[in-house]
């Protein structure tokens, strides 16, 4: 073997004695495992665990996972392929929850987030909710309760953008204070970001953290909402009234059953679909979100 053929070898050697040193000391995950994402989450399961209060995952099921309680009401829904596994679609539809125990204490999410998958077009007339957290039935009459989280969906089917909008409700001396956040107003790209509507599945994502009684928004873990409706002073740590209960593609009003509370005009069922609904009792961080993001969406 001539002294160029013998260097080559050497050199090759070198490269796979090289890349099989990486993989068994400085890889973190088992061969053949799906890498982590920043975090080191490998499962979205896994992103803060301990302060999950309440999951929908939509396969076949359209109970909360967690308590396994199944809807009250059930208005014009079915099962579609969500961004993972299956997706719930109403087609001016609604859900109803009975009271679920962990979204039904005083202190149960002094911060909350509010994880979803959305898939939604602009209408031209009505908003379109698909997350509420109200009283229940019997005391709710207020449409703009403790947890709303919704599209202003009425603006014209050519726009190409989507206008998220959330509100938060605490009720400390028995009366509603609360605070909202929206991508609108004021400049793009300064005040807020533009949430482009042609993916097909947007992940979004509402925070509220009591510490700088901050309300943020997300698209795709790309912040989105106004920075000058960020900090809304005075809300501090949420109180709820309770009980509680969930509905799901509509306000808390009289056309699902919260008689007491009036149905206004731009109160519209849902049309659209939703997927992997997460409710934690903390303000999840951008890395947290971040993560929740990349894995759902690779079906982890």
């Amino acid at each position: 073997m001539n002294k160029i053929n013998i260097k080559m070898l050497a050199l090759v050697l070198i490269v796979i004695f090289s890349a099989c040193t990486k993989a068994d000391y400085n890889d973190a995950v088992t061969k053949g495992d799906p890498p982590p994402v920043p975090g080191g989450f490998v499962n979205s399961s896994e992103v803060a665990k301990a302060n999950l209060l309440a999951y929908w995952n939509f396969d076949n099921n359209k109970n909360e996972t967690k308590s396994n309680t199944a809807p009250l009401k059930d208005v014009n829904s079915s099962f579609e392929k969500g961004i993972k596994g299956q997706g719930l679609h109403l087609s001016s539809g609604y859900l109803v929850y009975p009271t679920i125990a962990a979204l039904s204490s005083a202190n149960a999410m002094p911060s909350v987030t509010v994880s979803l998958w959305i898939r939604i077009e602009n209408n031209g007339s009505y908003f379109s909710e698909f997350f509420t957290l109200a009283r229940d039935t019997t005391k709710e009459n207020d449409w703009l309760s403790i947890l709303n989280v919704g599209v202003e969906t009425g603006q014209s089917p050519s726009n190409n953008f989507l206008d998220f909008h959330s509100w938060i409700g605490s009720f400390p001396n028995g009366s509603r204070r609360g605070g909202d956040n929206i991508n609108d107003y004021g400049n793009v790209g300064t005040d807020y970001q533009r949430v482009d509507k042609t993916d097909k599945w947007i992940h979004y994502v509402m925070r509220y953290d009591a510490t700088g009684e901050n309300i943020d928004l997300f698209a795709n873990s790309v912040r989105v909402s106004n920075n000058n409706f960020r900090t809304r002073g005075g809300l501090g740590p949420l109180v709820l009234p309770t009980p509680t209960q969930v509905v799901l593609g509509a306000f808390s009003n009289a056309s699902t059953g919260f008689n007491l509370s009036s149905t206004l005009g731009f109160h519209g069922l849902l049309n659209g679909s939703i997927d992997e609904l997460r409710v934690y009792n903390k303000a999840l961080n951008d890395v947290e979100i971040s993560a929740l993001f990349q894995l759902e969406k690779q079906g982890r």
